[in-house]
């Protein structure tokens, strides 16, 4: 019998697949569900027994946590990357890191098929796909619920029948959970103009009182929150932890999807959105005009090539060269205070500080040049723009 990797969540489209591929196709279904942070132990548990339970000849859970830290989340930080200034790539980023942890599965174990729940709307269908045929050129991609155009409602039926029971009212809501946020998708967000109810989102609102936080980096990276040295990865799981039940960094990212059509998300991201903001912060305190702005442009682009699925492209290497090494000096702490539904920047202490009152305060007379001095530089520095009026006025 032939093997087929199944990328599995234990939701309503990796269930069908389950049962379609061993009973419909007759291949021999190997589970394997990619943890990037979003799971605990009992919810890992949970799906274990749900894919033994759906016939599989045996499921794996990878932990690539802090692999898709070091591989992808770091660099997200380094270049502030938020989607059209509001998404910070939550499931963009885990959805390459999961695909190519399974890819390498997949060659591990020898399969001749690799398999996904993707639906032919969005963009995971092509992250999947484009990774696994770059990493894995020899297997097959099989996509059951994208080839037979299913509905939700037609995949529970199709479940009912197998004597599998699935809850169309569980099946409301898509939710994709991991360490860099989690997506939120309904029926409202296939909308123009619906938000998603309260009960919707998978934290509640229930933190009240102002909190103020103080998050330490070094080169560019958290590495301690309120003083108690976590690591990277722990940082971020704390803050979400603290952070997200204010309420803070929910959203719908309207964006354009791969295939070129739009599309909307929810999200919720606090810890993702408050990291970015902060070490942005720190940045423009110890970076140079011009760091800053080179920074920004790749930052750019490298976001929108990761959405895109394009994470083995070359040039995204040559890109987290330049912005680790424009962190060599971003260290320092960041003050934060969080309230309900919003926080606030408070400020940052930092020894590459380049406010130093060494140099002058902002406003007031500086120590480095005297008043004659940027009369002069005025004059140089809009010489040419003065010319070029000069010589054109006579044409107005």
């Amino acid at each position: 019998m032939k093997k087929v990797v199944l990328a599995f969540s234990g939701g309503l489209d990796t269930s069908f697949c389950c049962i379609y591929l061993s009973r419909d196709l007759g291949l021999e279904v190997h589970s394997v569900i990619v943890n990037t942070g979003g799971f605990s132990a009992e919810e890992l548990g949970q799906i274990e027994q749900r894919a033994y339970s759906l016939g599989v000849k045996s499921h794996t859970v990878v932990d690539e946590t802090q692999h898709y830290y070091d591989s992808c989340i770091r660099y997200l930080i380094f270049g502030n990357v938020l989607k059209n200034a509001t998404y910070p790539l939550s499931v963009s980023a885990e959805r390459v890191s999961q695909a190519t942890a399974i890819a390498h599965y997949a060659k591990q174990i020898g399969a001749e098929y690799v398999a996904h729940g993707s639906t032919g709307a969005g963009n995971d269908q092509v992250r999947f796909d484009m990774i696994f045929n770059t990493l894995i050129p020899e297997v097959e991609i099989i996509t059951p619920i994208r080839d037979l155009k299913l509905s939700r409602e037609e995949e529970i039926a199709y479940l009912h029948k197998h004597g599998v029971e699935f809850s169309a009212e569980k099946a409301k809501y898509s939710i994709n959970k991991g360490i860099w946020g989690t997506s939120v998708g309904g029926q409202e967000t296939l909308t123009s103009h619906e938000t998603l109810p309260e009960e919707a989102w998978p934290t509640p609102v229930t933190a009240t009182e102002t909190r103020r936080l103080a998050i330490d980096f070094v080169k560019g990276e958290p590495v301690a929150l309120d003083g108690m040295e976590l690591g990277p990865v722990k940082v971020i799981q704390e803050l979400q932890a603290i952070a997200q039940p204010y309420g803070i960094g929910r959203d719908i990212h309207v964006g354009d999807t791969i295939i070129g059509i739009k599309g909307r998300v929810g999200f919720e991201a606090a810890a993702p959105i408050i990291l970015i903001k902060a070490h942005h912060t720190l940045e423009k305190h110890t970076l140079t005009k011009w760091q800053l702005s080179w920074k920004d442009q790749l930052a750019a682009f490298y976001g929108n090539w990761m959405h895109e699925g394009q994470m083995h492209d070359p040039v995204m290497r040559d890109i987290e060269a330049f912005l680790q090494s424009a962190q060599q000096t971003v260290s320092g702490k960041v003050f934060v205070e969080l309230n309900p539904y919003r926080f606030t920047i408070v400020g940052i202490e930092s020894a590459h500080d380049l406010m130093s009152s060494k140099f002058g305060s902002y406003g007031e007379m500086n120590n480095t040049w005297t008043g004659d001095d940027v009369k002069g530089f005025s004059k140089i520095f809009g010489n040419q723009v003065s010319i070029w009026h000069k010589v054109n006025r006579g044409g107005e």
